[in-house]
């Protein structure tokens, strides 16, 4: 018998197992980062689900939208990001995410496959929560008011305010490039000085 780190005898016919398993749990143990992910034009339920059965975490946030037949209004899950798909993965298994069908590369931001903050991935999903009919609009990046949201699901958190027309207001998620746009009353919000 051949002892283990702990001098603990092994069964040799294991031996080999254990010394093959070893490169798997390094991979294990490595940080996981959100990655956004640009796919084919109306693949992005289908790619979360290719690399969900293939064991990866993967989001696709989708919005409830109301559609109107001509016999009924129905509400529908769409993709809120067309063509994106977020992913949770090892920096070593990026190759093996690129050769999923549907999957046209990474999203990219300084020349790296940009990393998306956790925080923001779970902002995204109780804004989805919380409201119907979101909508995501590209946004161009200028100085705006800093705000503090005061009540509801995003309570306590800053925010950059894009624009304040009636009720509505858009919250930028900056390392997105998106603005979610919602329906708040503006007395949930409360100006911050510097």
């Amino acid at each position: 018998m051949i002892p283990d780190i702990q001098g603990k005898p092994i069964n040799p016919s294991l031996r080999f197992v254990t010394e093959v398993a070893k490169p798997h749990i390094y991979h294990m143990a490595e940080e996981k980062h959100w990655y956004a992910l640009y796919t084919k034009p109306r693949w992005e339920k289908k790619v979360s689900r290719i690399l969900t059965e293939r064991g990866f975490e993967s989001y696709c946030p989708v919005n409830k939208v109301r559609r109107k037949w001509s016999d009924r209004i129905k509400m529908i899950e769409e993709p809120l990001f067309k063509s994106y798909v977020f992913i949770r993965v090892n920096e070593q298994f990026q190759q093996e995410v690129r050769m999923v069908p549907g999957i046209m590369n990474f999203v990219y931001w300084n020349g790296k496959p940009a990393v998306i903050p956790e925080r923001e991935i779970i902002a995204i999903k109780k804004f989805l929560n919380d409201f119907e009919e979101v909508q995501a609009l590209p946004f161009e990046v200028k100085e705006n008011a800093r705000v503090l949201i005061t009540k509801g699901v995003m309570m306590d958190k800053e925010a950059i305010v894009q624009r304040v027309l009636n009720n509505k207001v858009e919250v930028v998620i900056e390392s997105l490039g998106y603005v979610l746009v919602a329906n708040l009353d503006k007395s949930s919000l409360k100006p911050l000085y510097d």
